[in-house]
C-alpha cells in the first residue's frame, strides 16, 4: 500500500513548461501563483498538508510517471507547505541543489495532463 505524504491536482501546465520539463526541470507552484512564475510552472490546486517532511528515498508521482526523490534541499519543505512550490530536477545528479529543489531520478518527464495527480509518497 502507498502512503501519500503530500498531493495535489494539476490545475494548468504553463505556455513556457514544456521545455523545462524536456530539460528535466518540473517547477511545481500552487495555486495561486504569479503569473511570471505560471508560464513555466505545473500549476496545482486543492493540496493536501504534508504528513510529514519529503526525503530521500521517497517517491514522486506525475501522472503515469513516478520518480525516486534521490535529495531535498533545505528549504523544500517549508516551501512546499508554504506556497505550493518546489523546483525538481530529473536525473540531473551534476545539479547543485538550491535550497528549494529536489533531485530526483527516473524516466524522462512528461507534461502531465490537467486534472492528474502529483504526489509525494512513502518509498
Amino acid at each position: 500500500m502507498t502512503t501519500n505524504i503530500w498531493n495535489a491536482e494539476v490545475s494548468r501546465i504553463g505556455g513556457d513548461a514544456g521545455e523545462m520539463i524536456e530539460a528535466g526541470v518540473l517547477i511545481l507552484f500552487g495555486e495561486p501563483v504569479p503569473e511570471a512564475l505560471a508560464d513555466v510552472s505545473i500549476v496545482h490546486t486543492n493540496a493536501t498538508a504534508l504528513t510529514r517532511p519529503v526525503q530521500a528515498g521517497d517517491r514522486l508521482v506525475i501522472g503515469e510517471q513516478t520518480y525516486t526523490v534521490d535529495e531535498v534541499g533545505g528549504r523544500a519543505n517549508d516551501n512546499l507547505t508554504e506556497l505550493g512550490h518546489i523546483v525538481v530536477y530529473v536525473n540531473q545528479p551534476d545539479q547543485e541543489l538550491l535550497p528549494g529543489a529536489v533531485k530526483a531520478s527516473g524516466p524522462a518527464p512528461v507534461a502531465p495532463a490537467a486534472g492528474s495527480t502529483v504526489a509525494f509518497t512513502e518509498a
